[in-house]
C-alpha cells in the first residue's frame, strides 16, 4: 500500500493500480488529488476536510458521516452514510469506521459528526478526533486550534503505533512546522517508532 500526503489533512492510498482519497478539503490544492480515485472518504464537514465542489470533478463513490451527507443531496446514490462500527469494501480496500464526534473545539458550538477510517486494519485516519483503535499506522493530526502538544503526545502514547505520520499541518508557518518536527522526533526516539511529518507530495510504502 502506498500512502501519499496531499494538502493539509488529505491522503491518497493506492494499491494494485486502484486508489481511494480521504479528506480532500479546500486546503488540498493539488489538481490531480482525485484523479482515478474510486472512492472519496470524508471524516467531517469542516472546510479543510470537505469541499463539495471537488467532488464534482470525478464520479467517485463518497463515504461519510450523516453531518456531511446532508450537504450532498445533489450527488444521489454516490453518497454512502457510515457510522461508528460500520465496515465496507471499496477499490480493493477493507474499511472500518470508528468514532462519531469531532474533538471539543469551542464552548459555544457542539461538536459536529466525525468518523475515522481504518484501512485494511493497517492505517487509521481519525479526522479531527483522538479516537483510539488498534492500528499499526496512525495518521496523527499535527496541529489544530483544538489540539495541544500534550494532547497529541498523549494520543500517540495511547495508540502506541509502529508508525505515525503527522498530517493536518496546513495552518503552520515554517517555524511552527519546525516545532512540530522537533516534537515528533523526540517522541519517535522515546518510542523507538517511525514518527514524523509527511510533507505535501511525500509518500510512504507499507
Amino acid at each position: 500500500m502506498r500512502i501519499a500526503k496531499l494538502g493539509h489533512a488529505c491522503v491518497r492510498l493506492e494499491r494494485n493500480g486502484r486508489a481511494i482519497v480521504i479528506d480532500p478539503g479546500v486546503m488540498t490544492t493539488e489538481p490531480d488529488a482525485l484523479t482515478g480515485a474510486e472512492a472519496v472518504l470524508i471524516t467531517h464537514e469542516h472546510f479543510d476536510h470537505f469541499a463539495p465542489q471537488r467532488l464534482r470533478e470525478v464520479p467517485s463513490a463518497i463515504y461519510t458521516c450523516a453531518g456531511v451527507a446532508r450537504h450532498l443531496n445533489e450527488f444521489g446514490e454516490r453518497v454512502h452514510v457510515v457510522r461508528d462500527g460500520d465496515s465496507f469494501s471499496v477499490a480493493g480496500f477493507e474499511v472500518s469506521v470508528a468514532g462519531d464526534k469531532h474533538h471539543f473545539s469551542h464552548p459555544d458550538a457542539p461538536p459536529v459528526d466525525n468518523v475515522g477510517f481504518l484501512i485494511d486494519g493497517e492505517v487509521f485516519h481519525p479526522g479531527d478526533a483522538l479516537t483510539v483503535v488498534d492500528a499499526p499506522t496512525l495518521l496523527v493530526p499535527g496541529q489544530a486550534p483544538w489540539l495541544t502538544v500534550p494532547d497529541m503526545i498523549g494520543y500517540l502514547r495511547r495508540m502506541s503505533p509502529r508508525r505515525a505520520y503527522a498530517i493536518h499541518d496546513g495552518l503552520l508557518n515554517e517555524w511552527g512546522l519546525k516545532v512540530l518536527d522537533d516534537v515528533l522526533a523526540m517522541e519517535a526516539k522515546r518510542a523507538g517508532a517511525d514518527i514524523r511529518r509527511l510533507r505535501p507530495g511525500e509518500s510512504v510504502e507499507l
